[in-house]
C-alpha cells in the first residue's frame, strides 16, 4: 500500500477542491473590489463624504494629492467622491443590461429550439437581423426617441448584447431538445410547461449565471463607449462613461479626469471575468 493510500480519508488532498495560489489571490482579489463596488453603489456617503456635484473653480484641475487624492475635475469636482457615486449608476446600467439581454435570448431561445421547424427558422433570422443592427445605431434612435439617458442606454446595450447570450442559449437548447430526460419526460406525458420548469430552466441556469457574471463587466464597458459619444447620461453626471466624455479634451493637462474612470471601468470588467471564469470552472468541475 502506498504512501497516500495510508493516509485517513481526512487528510487525502482533493484535486477537485485544490486551485492554483494565484487563482485563489485573484479571486479574492475580484470578490474584495466587487464588495467595495457594490458597497459604493448602495452607501456611497460610507467612502465618500463630498457632494459629487459640488463645483470649485479655484480648485478646478488640481493633481492628485493629499486633499483630493483623484484630484479634481475642470470644475473643481474631486474625482474620489465621483468616481464613489458613478458606481451605482455604472453597475445600474451594467446590471440592468445584462439582464435586458438574457430575457431577450431567453425570450428567443426557448420558442426557436422547443417551437417547431418553422420557429426555429424564425428565430435563426431574428438573430441574423439583430446581429446585423449595430448598437450605436439602436442608441441613436432611442435618443431620438426618449433622449439621452440612463433608460435608453439600458435598453440599447442590452439588445445589441442580447443576440450573442441568445445564439449561445438557442444552441444549448438545440443540443439537449432530445437528451434523455427530456424525451423521458415527454414520454411520462408530462406538460411543456412541467418540462420547461423541472428540466430545462434548471440546465440553463448554470450558462446564464456565468454569462450574466462575465456580461456585467462587458455591458459596463459597452455603456461607457456609447456614454463617451454622448450618448448616455448628460454631464455632469456621475456616471463613469460621462466622465470620461468629460475629460476627454484636458487629457493633456489633467490626465487624472480620464484614467481614473477608465481604471475602475477596466477593473470591474476584470473582477466580473474572474468571477464568470471561476463559476464556469467550479460548474465544469462539480458536474464531472
Amino acid at each position: 500500500m502506498s504512501a497516500t493510500n495510508s493516509l485517513p480519508l481526512s487528510l487525502k488532498a482533493s484535486p477537485r477542491l485544490r486551485l492554483p495560489a494565484g487563482k485563489h489571490i485573484g479571486l479574492a482579489l475580484a470578490l474584495l473590489y466587487l464588495t467595495l463596488l457594490i458597497l459604493a453603489a448602495i452607501a456611497p456617503h460610507l467612502l465618500a463624504h463630498g457632494n459629487p456635484y459640488g463645483i470649485a473653480p479655484r480648485e478646478a484641475f488640481t493633481a492628485p494629492g493629499w486633499q483630493h487624492p483623484l484630484g479634481t475635475d475642470q470644475s473643481g469636482r474631486d474625482m474620489w467622491t465621483r468616481l464613489i457615486f458613478g458606481a451605482r449608476s455604472s453597475l445600474v446600467i451594467g446590471i440592468g443590461s445584462i439582464l435586458l439581454a438574457l430575457s431577450v435570448a431567453l425570450s428567443l431561445a426557448i420558442p426557436g429550439a422547443f417551437g417547431g421547424a418553422v420557429a426555429e427558422q424564425c428565430v435563426k433570422w431574428i438573430f441574423e437581423i439583430l446581429f446585423s443592427f449595430p448598437a450605436v445605431v439602436l442608441a441613436l434612435l432611442l435618443t431620438a426617441i426618449f433622449s439621452s439617458g440612463t433608460f435608453p442606454l439600458i435598453v440599447a446595450v442590452g439588445i445589441g448584447a442580447a443576440p450573442g447570450y441568445g445564439r449561445m442559449l438557442f444552441g444549448q437548447f438545440l443540443t439537449i431538445r432530445h437528451a434523455g430526460f427530456i424525451e423521458a419526460a415527454r414520454s411520462l406525458g408530462h406538460s411543456p410547461a412541467h418540462i420547461l420548469r423541472r428540466h430545462l430552466v434548471p440546465n440553463a441556469f448554470r450558462p446564464l449565471l456565468i454569462a450574466g457574471a462575465m456580461g456585467v463587466g462587458q455591458t459596463i464597458i459597452w455603456a461607457s463607449s456609447l456614454s463617451f459619444l454622448g450618448l448616455g447620461a448628460p454631464p455632469p453626471a456621475a456616471e463613469w462613461g460621462t466622465m470620461l466624455a468629460m475629460g476627454r479634451d484636458y487629457i493633456a493637462e489633467a490626465w487624472w479626469i480620464t484614467f481614473f474612470p477608465g481604471v475602475a471601468i477596466v477593473l470591474t470588467m476584470l473582477a466580473t471575468t474572474t468571477l464568470g471564469r471561476f463559476l464556469k470552472n467550479h460548474f465544469e468541475t462539480s458536474s464531472s
